[in-house]
């Protein structure tokens, strides 16, 4: 019987342009919640470790494969699987149809007032967007409920048609899942670090070793306060090996 996961997790078989098409049409239509997730190594473990984060991302809508990590299990496991679509270049990409549309795009999280920063460095690309930057909930593991209603009261009236939420892996995906019912119509992606990228704060690893995989590297370089988040990725390889060979056993 062919694998089509890992850890129980099923991985996006589509290719970019199809899944890009089908977040479009969700972001054109705007008829319901719409909630995409990246997967990477460290996401991967939680959900073998969490099982309300696996429901979780086991009910968006779409799922990304962020990370060369995932690429690499999926061959040893010899599950065929789509092509790797960080999350920072999704958000680009949904920009840029949000640049073209005139959309609404508000951003949530992110450290002090990175997000309004973002909202500067990226009106001058995207002068037709109609950015809003919302204030961060102070502490995401344990938000106040005035915090949460004043959030929720802009979101209700700017009517977003995307919505990027900052918080960090795995809370942003947990806070957006528990809160879906009061996003309204919108495409939302929880972005991690991405607002670091968009705001000009970090430098991106160049192209090429981007495509060599090597972006975690290069950033882990540039933050190497970072290292404990890789001793994550030592644990995933390991975790794949073992599944690998209990796939052999049972063979």
């Amino acid at each position: 019987m062919k694998r089509s996961g890992i850890f129980g997790i099923a991985i996006p078989t589509q290719s970019n342009q199809q899944i890009l098409e089908k977040i479009l049409k969700n972001v054109h239509q705007a008829t319901d919640f719409y909630h995409i997730v990246s997967l990477n190594p460290e996401n991967m473990i939680l959900c073998r470790q969490d099982d309300n984060f696996k429901r979780v991302v086991e009910r968006s809508q779409t799922r990304i494969i962020d990370g060369v990590g995932i690429l690499w299990a999926s061959r040893l496991l010899g599950i065929k699987v789509g092509e790797k679509l960080s999350g920072v270049d999704l958000m680009k990409e949904l920009l840029k149809v949000g640049n073209d549309e005139r959309s609404k795009v508000m951003l949530i999280g992110g450290k002090e007032n990175i997000a309004d920063r973002v909202v500067e460095c990226q009106s001058k690309q995207f002068p037709h967007i109609d950015f809003k930057a919302a204030k961060a909930i102070q502490n995401i593991k344990f938000p106040k409920e005035e915090e949460e209603d004043q959030l929720f009261s802009i979101v209700a009236a700017f009517k977003p048609r995307l919505i990027f939420v900052a918080f960090g892996s795995p809370m942003q995906e947990l806070w957006i899942d528990k809160n879906r019912h009061k996003f309204g119509k919108c495409v939302i992606l929880g972005v991690g670090g991405g607002f670091d990228f968009l705001s000009g704060s970090v430098i991106r690893a160049p192209k090429l070793i981007q495509d060599l995989g090597g972006e975690w590297l290069f950033r882990l370089l540039l933050q190497p306060w970072r290292w404990r988040r890789q001793l994550r990725l030592i644990k995933f390889i390991w975790l794949v090996f073992k599944e690998k060979l209990d796939i052999r056993d049972k063979n």
